[in-house]
């Protein structure tokens, strides 16, 4: 995940997240946009339109100067995401660009965020919607949702969002998924053992909760959550002394060189709410160190 927006100034404004958007319906409240995956006739299933979108999406929430965290949900009750649209998946015309970067950029991760995104799965999770369940920093539940990998089902092989999803809740409970395709769903009370959500919410209040989250999630420093969640998710892909090392090294960069390092602890002496720095080009994390 690149950190190319440090030191560098947000550029964009909120108002183009609205759209038009043809898939997608988004909403922009205060700090917080909500992407909405709205093709409810067709599950929430991920078109061509729809990959194509989601990129763009990104891309200008990245760039906001005034959105500080996303939240992913799906349109109606029944579905959040099945995944890529079986009937594009059964075309001859349909072609992947067989770049991964391209392919993948519709969701938050591999779009190379850094900002703080979650995920509230409102109904079926299956295939490639789990794609969003695990590459957004935590996801909460409907009571009603369930979730599935049913690639190998259809003929089809699980090799990415398969990989992210045994990394988040271990590699048997992920190889069960994946083998048992669309003979088991997992439900809401078992996705939250195995850590695949944080929450389980009744069913008419996800969104709203997800707000919540999401406005709480905003109060905080962006460039402190920013590097904190990126060395969380390269941790991932350190042996454990390495991301320690890592780690260690992103902090004291941090503590050195950023104000608010400082004036986290000076607002809490004070009694007051703290004023977040928004970096400026050549700001001081434009020369952080490099690993």
């Amino acid at each position: 995940m690149p950190l190319s927006t440090f030191g560098g100034s947000k550029v964009g404004d909120s108002m183009e997240l609205a759209g038009p958007w043809e898939t997608l319906d988004v909403e922009v409240d205060g700090a917080v946009a909500i992407v909405t995956l709205n093709r409810p006739d067709r599950m929430n299933s991920i078109s061509p339109t729809m990959g194509v979108e989601l990129a763009k999406f990104w891309r200008l929430f990245e760039d906001s100067r005034d959105i500080r965290v996303g939240v992913v949900t799906g349109s109606g009750d029944r579905a959040f995401c099945t995944g890529a649209d079986v009937a594009t998946l059964a075309s001859p015309g349909r072609q992947r660009t067989s770049v991964f970067e391209r392919d993948l950029a519709l969701t938050p991760l591999q779009a190379g965020v850094t900002k703080p995104t979650l995920c509230a799965v409102n109904g079926v999770c299956a295939g490639g919607g789990l794609h969003f369940v695990v590459e957004c920093d935590f996801s909460i539940a409907a009571a009603r949702a369930t979730f599935l990998d049913p690639h190998v089902s259809v003929g089809q092989v699980s090799a990415t969002e398969s990989l992210v999803l045994a990394r988040r809740i271990g590699h048997e409970a992920a190889l069960r998924m994946v083998l048992m395709g669309r003979h088991e769903r997992v439900d809401a009370d078992r996705a939250l053992t195995l850590g695949l959500v944080t929450e389980i919410v009744e069913n008419d209040q996800l969104v709203e909760r997800a707000k919540e989250l999401a406005h709480l999630i905003a109060k905080n420093s962006p460039t402190a959550m920013a590097i904190s969640r990126y060395v969380l998710w390269q941790g991932l892909e350190k042996p454990m002394t390495d991301a320690l090392r890592f780690g260690y090294s992103m902090l004291m960069a941090h503590a050195n060189l950023h104000p608010d390092a400082q004036e986290g602890p000076a607002a809490f002496r004070e009694k007051r709410e703290p004023v977040w720095i928004e970096e400026e080009p050549g700001g001081p994390l434009a020369h952080r160190p490099e690993f």
